[in-house]
């Protein structure tokens, strides 16, 4: 598996991820919401671990800069 997500990229998502769970842990987001943006943190979270992004995968794009020969 090919990494297709660029730093920054993946800074954003675990960002995201942690004011998710702020969010959820202080009592800010609950109910629906809650669970909703819960599975997304954790899909930005284990994205941004690998660097692997499916839905980039199936578009056919990829955040990484060219490696220049």
């Amino acid at each position: 598996m090919k990494t297709n997500m660029a730093v920054i990229d993946r800074i954003v998502r675990t960002l995201v991820a942690v004011l998710v769970a702020i969010g959820y842990f202080t009592g800010v987001l609950s109910g629906t919401w809650a669970i909703v943006l819960g599975i997304v943190a954790v899909v930005f979270l284990l994205t941004s671990i690998v660097g692997f992004c499916p839905i980039y995968a199936l578009l056919g794009i990829s955040s990484k800069r060219a490696k220049s020969a």
